[in-house]
């Protein structure tokens, strides 16, 4: 149990089509080791009542991360740690309130650097990715035409194959039957200005590589540690794209490490 004095608050956002849901493993271990953790729906995810039709923007969906974030007290600094999509919602609270951010956690992520636009980034996954590997998943338009908006969702081909290839088949059947439709607003993020190096960038950034994560895969997780540059990077061995539920307790202790590094 960690001394009360060195209680850390930990805040896990999850990607996409995902919910506060997929932190079901970690977040005890973590509590166990003696830290508060907040894990919560993002907009039209999870048990979120909002319907994906009611999201215009990416901020629309990265509300409840921003009204948290504001809600924290002026002296708390937490860790923050983004999965997958996860990433853009904390690049947007790392830009927002950088200091509340002891440290910015990049989960096996996609994370955005300070000289493109946010959508630059996730254009480059999409395109690196070809057409026949996205098997089942399906992208619909959705909303006013003149919003060209899409919504994505993965299939349960997918979802088994590239997300949770390292995975129960228990867990298989948890995001299966718990996904939703999520949209990356990737038009919406291309009309932003890049993140700015006095806020987004001034933040502490980890990335933990996942080897074996057949979404985004490890050539372009390097990829984006080398273009983008983070203070420090840790791998869980044999992880895959979801190693919250496939790696809990490798994951917590990593968690654990960074805590450590930060906190002293």
């Amino acid at each position: 149990m960690a001394d009360a004095k060195k209680q850390v608050h930990i805040v896990l956002v999850h990607g996409a089509c995902h919910g506060a849901w997929c932190w079901y493993k970690l977040k005890p271990l973590l509590e166990a080791a003696g830290h508060r953790v907040t894990a919560f729906d993002l907009a039209a995810s999870g048990i979120d009542t909002r319907k994906l039709e009611e999201l215009r923007s990416f901020e629309d969906y990265s509300q409840p991360l921003l009204d948290f974030m504001a809600s924290l007290p002026p002296e708390e600094k937490v860790v923050l740690v983004g999965h997958s999509l996860g990433e853009m919602n904390i690049a947007l609270a790392m830009e927002r309130y950088p200091e509340k951010i002891k440290v910015a956690v990049f989960l096996t992520a996609v994370m955005p650097d300070c000289k493109h636009d946010p959508s630059y980034v996730l254009n480059q996954s999409v395109e690196t990715k070809p057409a026949d590997e996205w098997l089942d998943a399906e992208f619909k338009p959705f909303g006013p035409p003149e919003e060209n908006l899409t919504s994505a969702f993965f299939g349960p081909k997918y979802t088994a194959s590239k997300l949770y290839n390292n995975c129960s088949p228990e867990d298989v059947a948890l995001g299966i039957m718990l996904a939703r439709p999520c949209c990356m607003f990737i038009n919406d993020l291309a009309k932003k200005s890049p993140f700015s190096e006095e806020r987004y960038g001034s933040v502490k950034r980890v990335f933990i590589v996942c080897p074996e994560d057949q979404a985004i895969p490890l050539k372009f997780q390097r990829w984006q540690i080398e273009t983008c540059g983070v203070d420090q990077v840790k791998e869980i061995e044999n992880s895959d794209h979801m190693p919250m539920l496939s790696k809990p307790r490798e994951l917590c202790q990593c968690l654990l490490e960074i805590i450590a590094d930060y906190y002293a």
